[in-house]
This record gives C-alpha cells, structure tokens and sequence, in this order.
C-alpha cells in the first residue's frame, strides 16, 4: 500500500512539471533568389516553420546582385508579417543576369514591401557578422541555396566594429551547421557538377576547405526528383499571394506542366527538421575541381542526403503542404 501511494505520489508530481517547449532553431538563409522560383518555395517553408514555432529568422542575406533580388525577399518577409528581418547582399554581382521569367518583376510590382532597393540592403559579410556576434556560441544554422561567395567572404573576413575575431573563428565559435543544397553525386559516379558550386568555384573550394562546422548537402540528385508547384497554382483557396503568383508566372513562361524541381526547400527541410524518414545519410569528401565540378573522394568530412526508395512522393506532397502555407 505504500509502495502504492509512493508511486502514485511520484506520477503526480512529474505530470504537474510544465513540459518545456522547444526553443527555435536560430537561422540565417543565404539565397540566390530571383534567378530561380524554388527559392520562393524554399522562404515559404522556413516562414512556415517560424510560423510553427520550429524556426526563427535572423536574417536573409542574397549572394547575387540582381535588381529583384532585395525587393523580392522583402515582398516574401513582407508578405508572411515579418518586415523587419534584416537583408543583406553581396556587393558582387554573380552571374550578371535577373529574373528571366519576369515573377520577380510582377510581385514587386503588385505586392508591399519595406526595403526598396538593393542599395537599402546591408552589405551581406557586415550583416553576417552582426548577427553572429549576438548569437549564443553554437546556435545558429546557416541555410545556403544559392553560390557560396558570402560564405567565403566571411570566412576571410576580419575584425570590425562587431568582433574582434575573424571570420574562420566568429563562424567557428557562433555557428551549429551550414546546411547547404549544393554538388552532384550521380550513382554509381565519383564526378559531378552543379550549378551552385560551378558559379563561383573559388568560393565553394574555400568553403569546402575552411569551414569547420558539420555541412549536410543536399545535392543536385535530390531535388531534382520532386516536382511541386501545380498544386499551388491550382489552390482556388489562396488568393492575393506573391508565392502562387511567383510560380504561376514562371511554370506559365517555362511551359511547365510537372512542377519545378525542387531543390532549394529540401536544404531548408533539413536544416529544421531531421533527415528521416525520408533521407539516407552518407558521409564522404569532396574535392572542388578548378572548372567547378566535384570529385567524390574517401572521408566523412560532409553529410550527404540521398533519397530513400519510396520516400519521394510522401516528401514531395510534404513539401507541397507547405508551400501552401498562409501567414498567421
């Protein structure tokens, strides 16, 4: 009898502690948006998840210089209640092109946003720095979907007004994990090459070097097997959003009757969620050849995902799900 209260006492007291909540994952999205429409899918899920409470936005900073590129993220930041989160941009203009299909241009027009201009934009190593520095040690989760010439920047960087240290050590003291949808690793092959990397080769090879954090890879193989999109632009329930009408206007221009593949959110699924159940993880190296391609060779310095048999149409509608997202 008394074992028995003694138990019964025990259980009461541990269903009256409050279960504490997960904090948010602290994120900083570094995007090449307005070159390509999966980027607006992949803003869309990490709103989602801040929205869910899973993520917080620190900051999304562009590693083009196109026209579009500030106003389009600010549209998107604009749009999901959240016009405050710091832009940044490279002061590089890599490659020398803009929004072919012309959505960037369209949401600009149609829908509000704060931040203008790219000229209104921080410079994007200055604003990596400042957010760093104000970060817990360890906390922060850099999402890359587009070429690494910020990474690289910062990495070279050294003290200012922010830090006194450099970029290799505020990146090693502040960051918990660059997640990053980059390289081609085709089965059965040790070589690839993928847009992402190729674009400015010299920054991914020193990011690929230098960085000293876990990297997961989400690679070209990925992405490209998940088409979404149509759906969305069929969803007579969502109305007046820059994220229909962005894929709308691009899958229209592009002929496009599957969906867009789809590789920028699965980088942004991970970085929020775990692999599973929808990834295999392999580690291996890799080694940045000098015309952008990369070589597969023996390591375990990165996280390769790779999809599972039969997974793809559950993550596909998952990710589907999300881009459906409306702003609280």
């Amino acid at each position: 009898m008394l074992i028995r209260s003694f138990l019964f006492s025990c259980l009461l007291f541990l269903t009256a502690i409050p279960m504490q909540a997960q904090s948010p994952l602290p994120v900083i999205l570094d995007t090449d948006i307005a070159g390509d429409y999966d980027d607006v899918g992949a803003m869309t899920l990490l709103h989602a998840f801040a929205d869910k409470g899973e993520a917080k936005i620190l900051a999304v900073i562009s590693c083009n210089a196109f026209e579009t590129t500030v106003p389009t993220i600010s549209v998107l930041n604009t749009y999901f209640k959240r016009p405050d989160i710091p832009i940044g941009i490279t002061h590089k203009a890599k490659p020398d092109m803009d929004c072919p299909q012309q959505w960037a241009q369209a949401i600009i027009a149609k829908y509000p946003h704060r931040v203008r201009s790219n000229k209104e934009a921080e410079e994007a190593v200055s604003l990596y720095r400042r957010i760093l520095v104000a970060q817990p040690d360890h906390a922060v989760t850099i999402i890359t979907i587009g070429f690494f010439t910020n990474l690289a920047d910062l990495l070279q960087s050294g003290p200012d007004q922010y830090s006194p240290l450099s970029g290799r050590a505020l990146v090693q003291q502040k960051v918990k994990a660059l997640v990053a949808m980059a390289t081609s690793v085709p089965p059965g092959k040790e070589k690839g090459r993928e847009y992402n990397v190729y674009v400015d080769t010299e920054a991914a090879r020193a990011v690929f070097e230098q960085w000293e954090t876990p990297i997961t890879l989400s690679p070209l193989e990925v992405g490209e097997q998940l088409h979404t999109g149509i759906p969305l632009t069929k969803d007579a329930a969502i109305t007046d959003s820059p994220v229909k009408d962005a894929f709308s206007i691009a899958l229209e221009k592009d002929k496009n009757t599957q969906g867009r593949m789809s590789w920028d959110q699965t980088a942004v699924l991970v970085a929020i969620k775990t692999p599973q159940p929808w990834f295999n993880e392999r580690k291996i190296n890799l080694r940045i050849e000098a015309d952008g391609s990369n070589t597969l060779i023996p390591g375990e310095r990165f996280t390769l995902l790779e999809l599972k048999e039969g997974e793809k149409l559950k993550l596909q509608e998952y990710i589907e799900s999300l881009m459906h997202h409306q702003p609280k």
